[in-house]
This record gives C-alpha cells, structure tokens and sequence, in this order.
C-alpha cells in the first residue's frame, strides 16, 4: 500500500498543499503532481462522475504519487470505504456538525480497533492480494486520514467534541456555507473569529486544520495562525483565469 503524503507532511508539522479537481481530466493529476503539490481534493459533493470513472481517476493518482482526498456525497459507510478501496488516499466530508457525526464517520473508514469497517480482499488499495499482507488493516488505518468540515455555527459551538474524536485527522473550514450560515442567522461572529475556534480546537487535540485560500498572501497568514491544509487552484479558477486572459489577449489582438 502506498504511504499518504498529506500524513507524512501533517507529522512533520509541515503544509499540505492541495489543488482542487472536480472534473475527469487524467492529465490534471500529473501536472498537479509535478508541480509540488501533496494532495488533490477530489470533489463529488459539487461535481458529478459517476463510480467507474472515479476509480479510473484515483488509478491515476497512484500513477504519479499524489494522494486524493475524496470529497464524498453521502455518509453511508458501505459506500464511503468503498473510495478507499478503489485507492482514495483519505475522504473529506462536508457539514459535520456534532461528535456524533464524526464519531459516525470513524466507525465507517476504519478498521477495528479504531472503527468498524468491513474487510475485503479485492480493492486496488491493497493491490488485490490482501493475503500476502497480514497487516493491512493496521498499514490502512495509519496511511489513511479523515478530514472533517467545519460549515456552520453549530459546528464550531461543538468544534472542541468533534476534534476530540480519535480518527479524526482533520479540521477542513467551509467559508462560503460558513459565512451564508452566519448571515443568515445574523450572527455577530465573522468567519476569522470561528477559524480561530477552529485553529484552537486543533491545537488542543492534536489535529490539523485548514481551508480553502485565493491568494498566497492568504495562505502565508493561515500558515502562521498554525493551519496546515492549504486548498490554492484548482480546475475550474485555473480554467476561468486562463481563458479570460486569453480571451482579453484575443480581443486586444483583433478587437470587436
């Protein structure tokens, strides 16, 4: 089994430098890869492929050595320990909310003593052959994370429950669901005010934390407040920003 970059730079108390896809696009892997980064968020909360073209993603990730961090649809373990078969490196959940939620979460992708996950023999994970590695479980449930997200008011009131939760390596902050949620609760909190119960929470337990950046000089600040998952580019800003600029040069070229 292939070990988890993003663990590795997590243990080192090192960022995790993340691109974003949500699109099939193979040779987005590649030069995500070749470029640095530790780690793509792959995203099936927001984008929609369907399961064979998935798997045929997460081969690709294996190809060129980078880890995916699988943003899933649903909370249903069978379906969740299924991405780590097909050679999800760790899974990252939207809306979070309470230790419940989390502590549902662990039981479903890891495997016992930790968890609840079934075992299988079969998955790309353990190269199909699972006999010849008697320690499979115990290699998966070190080289495979968690990352939990912080998207509303009632998550961060019970930040501190849901970081306590064994299995839990991360704390990942939703700032657009976030900050609709606070507006729309009138809430006198600010976005930077929760990230800082978040950033404490994971401090206090040991866990990483992080969100999503638009500029470097945002990154660099995070970085110095003490997060570590750095989510900076993806398919569709690299696609929107590369096609207005040419788009701008064309029109400057031939005008009308």
């Amino acid at each position: 089994m292939r070990t988890s970059k993003t663990l590795a730079k997590l243990r080192d108390n090192k960022e995790v430098r993340i691109a974003g896809l949500g699109h099939f696009i193979p040779a987005f892997i590649k030069q995500a890869a070749d470029a640095g980064y530790d780690n793509i968020w792959l995203d099936l909360e927001h984008r929609c492929m369907d399961v064979r073209e998935v798997q045929a993603l997460l081969a690709y990730f294996h190809a060129f050595d980078i880890d995916c961090m699988l943003r899933a649809p649903t909370y249903d373990r069978g379906v969740l320990y299924r991405y780590l078969e097909d050679g999800a490196t760790g899974l990252m959940l939207p809306h979070v909310t309470t230790r419940d939620d989390a502590e549902h979460l662990v039981n479903a992708i890891k495997f016992p003593p930790i968890g609840n996950r079934g075992l299988d023999g079969a998955g790309f994970d353990c190269r199909f052959e699972i006999r010849r590695d008697p320690e499979y479980p115990e290699t998966v449930n070190r080289e495979t994370f968690l990352v939990v997200q912080i998207e509303s008011p009632e998550a961060v009131s019970n930040v501190d429950e849901i970081a306590s939760v064994p299995g839990v390596d991360g704390l990942f902050v939703g700032p657009g669901d976030l900050g609709l949620r606070l507006r729309v609760t009138n809430s006198s909190d600010t976005v930077e005010a929760c990230e800082d119960r978040v950033a404490a929470a994971a401090a206090q337990h040991g866990k990483a934390w992080g969100r999503p950046v638009g500029t470097i000089e945002q990154a660099q600040d995070l970085r110095a407040r003490g997060a570590q998952l750095l989510a900076y580019g993806g398919d569709f800003g690299f696609m929107l920003e590369g096609l207005t600029r040419l788009g701008g040069q064309l029109e400057d070229a031939f005008g009308g």
